[in-house]
This record gives structure tokens, sequence and C-alpha cells, in this order.
């Protein structure tokens, strides 16, 4: 860890303190902790500028982690009337040090840049977290940008700002994703004549740390995956002529997954890096997920047919190609 890291580590643990002690009061109360909420308090604005917000990746996160919290920034420029800054997937934060999966992803081309605005002018402004369902606190959200409506800002929100139904950004992520430069160099393992399932068996985490709560509700089963992949397998065969080719996405080896050996071309790709299996799951004829953002973001930008746990933090859309199963494994087909 170098000393920027570092640095940085010890600011987010000291500010993680103070957050989680204050986030604890009422609402308002917890708002009066902020100069933004304070401002609108005596502030109006006059609508002369139209300015920006943005929501930071968290750094010290997965992908799938730092992609909600971009697509949440995203989502509220639209519901608040405001532009969009993009702010970089990134390992940690001061130096930034984007990752590769900024050009990956594409998500940031022809957006505007959040470092660029701060270097031009633009004030950072703070918000407090909120929840956009509740009406009296997406109003106090509204005075407070309402209230710097007559100067250059920024909005940043607070990390980890929730947005729950992400699957309502799948058009502009999709739109995104497949115009980026990066597609010139995507490579697939996959052969177009055949129908490739894409099955993700989160485990990683989940089995390093089997006691923590938070871990323990985003477990399956090898059973529940296995009965998921014999029912996708025969409604397949009902659909299609080709071949079906099954592409295994996880952690361990093989010997872990005895339930899936008596499947006819089956591939083993827990050696595959993330971001090669993060691409063929995107690209997959279908794709079984788990209840991990490293699949459920791969599932906004496929085509194709998603097999899902209909019990998950983040919303599906209503759609043919959106498959539920419940906690024992029945796909309700529709």
């Amino acid at each position: 860890m170098n000393l920027a890291e570092f640095k940085y580590k010890a600011e987010r643990k000291l500010y993680g303190y103070y957050y989680n002690r204050i986030h604890k009061e009422p609402f308002l109360k917890y708002c009066s902790h902020y100069t933004s909420y304070r401002h609108s308090l005596k502030h109006n604005g006059d609508g002369s500028c139209v300015n920006y917000i943005t929501a930071r990746p968290n750094p010290g996160a997965g992908i799938g982690h730092q992609m909600a919290n971009w697509m949440a920034g995203y989502h509220l420029a639209k519901v608040l009337g405001l532009k969009f800054a993009n702010i970089p997937f990134s390992r940690y934060h001061h130096p930034w040090v984007p990752t590769p999966w900024n050009d990956f992803l594409g998500f940031g081309e022809n957006e505007t840049s959040y470092k660029d605005l701060l270097q031009n002018g633009y004030k950072k402004v703070l918000l407090p977290q909120f929840n956009e369902m509740d009406e009296e606190q997406f109003d106090v959200i509204k005075k407070i940008i309402a209230s710097y409506s007559d100067q250059k800002v920024v909005f940043l929100c607070e990390q980890d700002q929730f947005y729950r139904d992400l699957n309502t950004l799948i058009p502009y992520l999709q739109q995104k994703f497949y115009s980026a430069s990066a597609r010139e160099n995507d490579k697939l393992v996959y052969d177009s004549s055949n129908f490739n399932i894409a099955i993700h068996v989160r485990r990683g985490d989940i089995m390093n740390d089997p006691t923590n709560p938070n871990l323990v509700m985003r477990y399956l089963s090898n059973d529940y995956f296995e009965k998921v992949l014999e029912q996708v397998v025969e409604k397949v065969k009902t659909i299609t002529d080709k071949p079906v080719h099954v592409y295994f996405f996880s952690q361990g080896k093989a010997e872990d997954y005895p339930e899936f050996a008596k499947y006819p071309n089956f591939h083993w790709c827990m050696d595959m890096g993330a971001m090669a299996s993060f691409l063929h799951m995107i690209y997959a004829d279908l794709l079984i997920t788990s209840k991990s953002s490293f699949s459920y973001k791969p599932a906004l930008l496929n085509r194709g047919i998603k097999v899902c746990p209909e019990n998950f933090w983040h919303g599906y859309p209503d759609s043919a190609d959106w498959i539920m199963v419940d906690n024992e494994g029945n796909v309700k087909w529709k």
C-alpha cells in the first residue's frame, strides 16, 4: 500500500465513523450536518444555471458495486433535471487511478468529466444520502438543488447512494456498451453455431466468511444452480436445434461442483479473468445469474435470455427475456 492509498483509506475510515453516527439521526437532523442543506434554508436560487450531479464509484468495492454507484448518479441526473458528470471506476481515489474497466465498459465516453468541471470553476456540493421513494426526503434534495441554481456547481451524492431499479437504465447502458470503441477488441470462446449458456455461481467472499449475515443472504447452493440449469437445458432444447454448450463461471475447482459432471459440452471457466468472464456473461445466449452484482450487471447488458433469482436487491424488467426463479430453484417460465 503506497502513501496515497493509505491516506485515502484513513480519511474514509474516519469519515465513515462520523457518517455512521450522524446517519442514525432523524432525516432533517442528519441533513443539518451538511452545508448544502443549511444553504437551502437561506437561498432560493434564480434558475440561471443548469448544474451537474455525479456519484462516486466506491473505490474499495468490486466492479459490480462500483457500477451501481455510477448508475445511481446517472439516474438522478435524469430525474432531477441535471447534467451528468462522470467519475471513472478506480482502485482508490487520491490520486485517481482509473482501471481498465472504464475503457472496457465505455460508460464514460462522451460524458463530461467531474474532474474537469472542478478545474473549470465548478464547486463541489455534497448531498445528504436520501431515499428517493420518500417524498419528504426527495423534496429536501430538490430544494437543495434549486438553492444553487444561480451558481456553477456539481452535486456529489453521498457514497453508496442507493438506486434499486437499475433496470430502467438498460437502453442507455446497452447503447454505451455496444458502441464503445473497446468492442473492436472483444474475443470470445463461444461458437456462434451453438446455443451458449453462461452460469455464474457466486462463491469466493461468501465461503471466506460463512458467518457474515450480509454474505449469507447471497448464498445459493450447488443444488439450486443444478436444478435451474436442468430446467433451462430442457427448455432450450424445445426452442432451438443448436447444440447446447454450458460455460460455468465461479471460484474453486471442478471437484467442488460434482452435480454438473453429467452435462455434455460443459466448460469450466474458473481460470478466466474477471473482465473476460463479465464479457462472456454479456454475450451468452442465456445467462443464469447469482445473487451478485457481478452477474446482475452483465444481465443488464445482455441481449439474450436472463434467468435470475427473484429475491434480489435490484429490480428486473417485466419482459419476456427476464425469467425469475424462486428460492427453491423453480424456474417461472413465461
